[in-house]
């Protein structure tokens, strides 16, 4: 199981091939699958399965010592095993996951990095930007902009803390489908400067109330934090 940051896995997977026995299933953890397939397969011997794998779970904080015995309970987890890859590994990996108390669902490699593009990555960016745009802020205006950040601020910028490395790795290997969710983003962000620009509170309104019924729909589908729950 492969499970540092992707830009490290062409490397490692060169680096155990000629160790490798048939019927061995190599697997990872990434964010991204369709780079991940391109860097490792590739280098694989013949009789070993990849079948490549997202924990969608996890908090801000990397390492051994982030871990806990629930981690995974009730969270997804995405195979995306490449065109050909023998169904048998497949469902041993599904039911290894399933053993940690996952959720188990397959996708395509290309499907899987459009989908974590806007659910994940584009989210992460967004964080890391407004951290800065604040920091920049509490310079240029010797103002506690940092200090006195309120409770919206906190909780949307809590991933900016996550582990820089490996967020460098997912934006250049998931860079096509990260650009055309940011597309997509500023173009929405463009409908909601001009209604705040002309006062549209109806289009404001309508805005948030659609976009709010599908967060109270993650927290429904058990895919928030406790303590988001709480705020149901």
């Amino acid at each position: 199981m492969l499970a540092t940051p992707v830009g490290a896995y062409a490397a490692l997977a060169r680096a155990i091939a000629p160790v490798l026995q048939p019927g061995t299933i190599v697997t990872d953890v990434g964010s991204v699958k369709g780079a991940v397939v391109q860097d490792v397969g590739p280098h694989l011997p013949p009789g070993v399965d990849f079948v490549p794998a997202h924990p969608v779970a996890g908090t801000e904080h990397s390492g051994p010592d982030a871990g806990f015995a629930e981690l995974f309970e009730n969270r997804w987890t995405i195979l995306t095993p490449p065109e050909g890859t023998n169904p048998a590994a497949v469902e041993k990996l599904a039911e290894l996951w399933r053993g940690f108390g996952a959720l188990v669902d397959v996708m395509k490699p290309p499907h899987h990095d459009m989908v974590l593009a806007v659910t994940s990555h584009l989210p992460h960016l967004i964080a890391y930007n407004i951290v800065g745009t604040a920091n920049h802020l509490e310079a240029v205006t010797e103002s506690e902009v940092i200090k006195y950040a309120a409770g919206g601020f906190r909780d949307f910028t809590r991933i900016a803390a996550s582990d820089p490395v490996m967020w460098r790795d997912i934006f250049l290997t998931n860079g096509a489908a990260v650009l055309e969710m940011l597309g997509r983003f500023q173009e929405d962000l463009s409908v909601l400067t001009r209604a705040i620009r002309f006062k549209d509170g109806e289009t404001l309104e309508k805005f948030f109330t659609r976009t709010r019924a599908i967060r109270r729909g993650i927290i429904d589908a058990g895919q928030a934090e406790p303590e988001d729950a709480k705020k149901k």
